[in-house]
């Protein structure tokens, strides 16, 4: 803390206001030593050691208060007059020791955790038990300062999202998973109990919503516990931190038997120049996970300077498929694979391209055919999104699960109809796969408009819409009204639509659909 970086101000209240402004979620370690400014006179090493924060910090933070703060004898406390200005300024009362979780908050914890989503084997899941949950959340909100916070869970099987709005309700909680029922169980939790949560869609091997790029205080992780999943989940983590005083939090544990695979993980995250400011060891428990003794720590890493540009450089690459390989054409399958694929597409098929929808795919000659064949299950309706070709054809498991069941291939193509009109061809062109072939509608309507921009803010891409396909000539300043009035979540209106989990997607081309 440099207190020379703040102007001065016509009150020291303010000025330090601004100190911990700026220190964001590192904040509550300075509004301990205002605490014990508050309660009486205190040498400066007592000070020091009842809080934990550098000499240098607490002199800064001291020098900042000036007159509000009276030395004497060689110790310090606020004055008289400043004391409850303090107290009730920066809620110094509240950072008392709060009591550990009630029978209330676990009974509903257990109730959340129970009608959740089973756990998906493919996807790594191995379930926390709802006692972790509750007890992540307690160590965030005893840990950090969370008034204002921007707190992203990158995955959240565990629903760590919903435990932390029990302990915190005032907390802003962004999720970001791959799997859809996960993200549809949060946001009808959320809707239910009042919790200020947002869900969003994403696999990580492709990238992150633009929108969370630096904007989290605190990003927390349960990723899969090899050196790839680390390396992967902490890299996008790192495009997600807001900045120096942002905290990577990470579960992870592995056997003492193989030392050697924990020595990788933590190379992965000294690769990417994280610091490990600590490690609580067997923090989280899980159902499950018996390899490890049903259990992993708690990493906190604290980003560096040069983090940020290390995470860029490392992204690509990290998996075999992901943004970098979205336009790159390569021979993937047999001839005769092919050959059968171009039957189906109605045109020869040289080579499979890799999935990935970070921006837009255009037209190019011919039809493109996806390998979707390592789909765990989103990808196939990511791709209809971000793929505006006339005709695309797309190779995805037979037991793929939007065409397993007439219901589930109805589901699929009444989704993008106003964009698509699909074709499913199961057991080909083997017995292990299915082709997809989806030809463009070129009938102008709103949801068309909306789903062949998919990678627009939606609010904007609605706007236009309505202005276009009206009957009525609309203002700008209609047509955004009217947005507006239908749009079923109106924060959903500043992201893009490609990023909205599933059901979200649905009832916003619903709404739009006269």
């Amino acid at each position: 803390m440099n207190t020379a970086q703040h102007p001065a101000t016509s009150e020291p209240v303010d000025a330090v206001h601004a100190v911990l402004a700026e220190a964001g979620v590192l904040a509550r370690r300075l509004r301990e030593v205002l605490a014990q400014l508050a309660e009486g006179a205190l040498p400066l090493d007592e000070l020091i050691r009842r809080t934990a924060v550098t000499r240098r910090t607490v002199e800064d933070l001291i020098a900042t208060a000036g007159p509000d703060v009276e030395a004497v004898g060689g110790t310090y406390r606020l004055t008289p007059e400043a004391r409850d200005r303090y107290r009730q300024r920066f809620a110094l009362d509240e950072l008392r020791p709060a009591a550990s979780t009630g029978a209330e908050q676990l009974e509903r914890m257990r109730e959340f955790v129970e009608s959740g989503p089973a756990p998906t084997t493919a996807l790594d899941h191995v379930t926390a038990t709802p006692e972790t949950a509750l007890r992540r959340a307690e160590w965030l909100r005893d840990t950090y300062d969370l008034r204002g916070a921007q707190v992203l869970c990158l995955g959240d099987h565990d629903l760590t999202s919903l435990a932390l709005s029990l302990v915190v309700p005032s907390a802003s909680v962004t999720v970001v998973d791959v799997d859809e029922r996960i993200l549809a169980h949060i946001d009808s939790v959320a809707a239910e109990h009042g919790f200020a949560v947002r869900t969003l869609h994403a696999d990580l091997r492709f990238g992150v919503p633009p929108v969370l790029e630096n904007s989290a205080d605190l990003v927390f992780t349960d990723p899969p516990y090899t050196p790839e999943g680390i390396g992967l989940f902490a890299t996008r983590a790192a495009e997600c931190l807001a900045g120096p005083n942002s905290r990577l939090l990470i579960a992870y544990g592995y056997s003492p038997r193989t030392p050697a695979l924990g020595h990788k993980v933590q190379q992965e995250l000294l690769r990417l120049g994280m610091v490990f400011e600590a490690i609580l060891p067997r923090f989280h428990r899980y159902f499950g996970a018996q390899a490890i003794g049903s259990a992993s720590d708690l990493y906190v890493c604290q980003p560096t300077a040069h983090t940020r540009k290390l995470a860029l450089r490392q992204a690509p690459g990290i998996y075999t498929h992901g943004p970098q390989s979205v336009e790159a054409l390569e021979a993937s399958a047999p001839a005769e694979f092919l050959n059968a694929i171009g039957e189906r597409v109605g045109g020869p098929v040289t080579s499979l391209r890799d999935p990935g929808w970070p921006r837009p795919i255009r037209q190019q000659q011919g039809a493109p055919v996806f390998d979707l064949r390592a789909d765990p299950g989103p990808w196939l309706l990511r791709m209809l999104l971000a793929c505006n070709a006339e005709r695309a054809g797309f190779v995805v498991p037979n037991n793929h699960p939007d065409i397993t069941s007439e219901r589930a291939q109805h589901a699929l193509s009444e989704l993008v109809a106003a964009k698509y009109r699909l074709r499913f061809h199961r057991s080909s062109p083997d017995s292990k796969h299915a082709i997809l072939v989806a030809d463009l509608v070129d009938t102008p309507t709103v949801a068309h408009h909306l789903l062949t921009r998919a990678h627009g803010k939606v609010g904007n891409v609605w706007r236009e819409a309505l202005i276009a396909h009206s009957e009525a000539d609309l203002t700008k300043r209609e047509a955004r009204e009217r947005v507006a009035a239908l749009a079923p979540i109106a924060a959903d209106l500043e992201l893009r639509l490609i990023d909205l989990p599933r059901h979200r997607i649905a009832d916003l081309l619903r709404a739009a659909t006269p």
